[in-house]
């Protein structure tokens, strides 16, 4: 067979062969929560054996989809990175018709509907609370749309907004400001990049947020009705 006459054509298949096994996905679904889990804890999520994780996961780190650390006799996962959390959200939303499926069992039932209520997205608010938040903001002026729709820019007012908050946004070279994600479930854009992770960050230090279960889902407290309200004028979401 001859080979590809496009270079990065190898690249990319070799990238969507380490997603493409079940086990693999699930694994990297369940790190878009963000946070860093244990190679027992992505074995029991994906319900295989350890030394079956343990290979799949050898995988996703050579690959580079994943990075490990090593606390004790602990081996903990977490996404590469932001752009590694985008693919995955991407290639979610092509996944689920737009319908979506039926879940099998009530408690699955309940879990998506959780998820679609409000969730984080890798380090980002997503879900009905999260476009809520972004549309509100864009409302207030505080974002920018972009012409075509696709992403934001922060005003001044936006920054000025952060400030009020207290919420420093961190330089960083490799990673937008602001960032337009499309969101799987509403098929509308939610705020991404630094100052949509520095938000989210502040909604769960304020105790606006809280995780319910062991999904990505979250749920607003009544601290943060009264400040989401207040802020941007955002209620009965979440």
């Amino acid at each position: 067979m001859a080979a590809s006459k496009e270079p990065g054509a190898p690249r990319l298949a070799a990238l969507a062969s380490l997603i493409a096994d079940e086990t693999r996905a699930a694994c990297l679904l369940a790190l878009l929560d963000g946070r860093a889990w244990t190679a027992g804890e992505l074995a029991r999520h994906a319900g295989v054996a350890a030394s079956t994780a343990s290979e799949h996961l050898g995988k996703l780190v050579a690959g580079g989809l994943l990075a490990e650390e090593r606390q004790g006799r602990h081996r903990y996962l977490r996404l590469a990175d932001a752009r590694v959390a985008q693919l995955l959200e991407g290639l979610a939303g092509y996944a689920v018709p737009d319908g979506g499926e039926r879940p099998p069992t009530l408690r699955a039932a309940s879990a998506r509907t959780a998820m679609a209520r409000g969730r984080t997205c890798y380090d980002h608010l997503a879900g009905r609370l999260g476009i809520a938040v972004t549309e509100a903001m864009v409302e207030r002026g505080l974002l920018l749309p972009d012409v075509d729709s696709s992403t934001f820019a922060l005003t001044d007012a936006g920054h000025g907004w952060f400030r009020g908050l207290g919420v420093a946004l961190e330089p960083g070279a490799r990673r937008p400001l602001v960032r337009g994600c499309l969101d799987w479930t509403e098929r509308r854009l939610h705020l991404a990049g630094r100052a949509g992770a520095a938000l989210c960050a502040h909604a769960f230090a304020a105790g606006w947020v809280e995780r319910i279960g062991s999904e990505r889902a979250v749920r607003v407290t009544g601290v943060g009705e009264r400040a989401l309200r207040a802020e941007l004028g955002v209620g009965g979401v979440g």
